[in-house]
């Protein structure tokens, strides 16, 4: 037996890892680096079905906004990932500005997770900002202003790379029973810990 037996694993390094390659991917093809193809297999696996999967299994921790985040970027990837593919069939095709109310909306719901992530530490308030930033620049870029695609780009791998950065840190963290990675203080309050990085699930033994 391991001497991790007695808990569960955090679900969270898989959501910020799928979450982080997904949008490493889209960001490279949109600065004209790679063709669509592989962001739309990541983004169906493992952006979104991995991402959901990861997202429902926070639910038993109790973490509302580890749930609610993962498994709603899970959905928004699938969405992505379908709309590409609807447009490439010429299935419920979508225009540039139908897109860009996709992406508009994407970024109020992040801008509501915003509110949270400033709660939690500072690796995950720049995280939630620069997505929302990307978000934004996004969805001005396809309302008719494309420049701020390639903006949005620089500002999303900086988001990606912050994902990658919480999700080693955890693994980190598991790996040497102590913090490696520092996550900083929170922006808001004080010492807040979200089960997004320090879910610690114990498992009852078999009688």
């Amino acid at each position: 037996m391991s001497a991790h037996s007695g808990k569960l694993a955090n679900p969270a390094v898989v959501g910020l890892a799928g979450f982080g390659l997904t949008t490493f991917l889209l960001q490279i093809h949109n600065l004209g680096l790679m063709e669509i193809g592989p962001v739309l297999w990541t983004g169906l696996l493992y952006g979104g079905l991995a991402q959901m999967i990861a997202g429902f299994q926070e639910q038993k921790t109790g973490n509302s906004f580890g749930y609610s985040a993962f498994v709603s970027y899970g959905a928004f990837w699938i969405a992505l990932c379908l709309i590409f593919i609807g447009n490439h069939f010429g299935i419920y095709e979508s225009s540039a500005t139908d897109i860009g109310w996709f992406l508009l909306g994407w970024g109020i719901y992040t801008g509501l997770m915003v509110l949270s992530a400033v709660r939690v530490h500072m690796a995950m308030a720049t995280t939630f900002i620069s997505l929302f930033l990307g978000f934004a620049g996004l969805a001005i870029g396809h309302f008719g202003f494309p420049v701020m695609n390639t903006v949005a780009a620089v500002i999303l791998l900086f988001c990606a790379a912050n994902a990658w950065y919480m999700m080693a840190g955890e693994i980190l963290k598991d790996v040497y029973g102590r913090e490696i990675l520092p996550m900083g203080k929170p922006l808001v309050g004080g010492n807040h810990k979200s089960a997004v990085i320090d879910a610690d699930l114990k498992v009852e033994p078999a009688e």
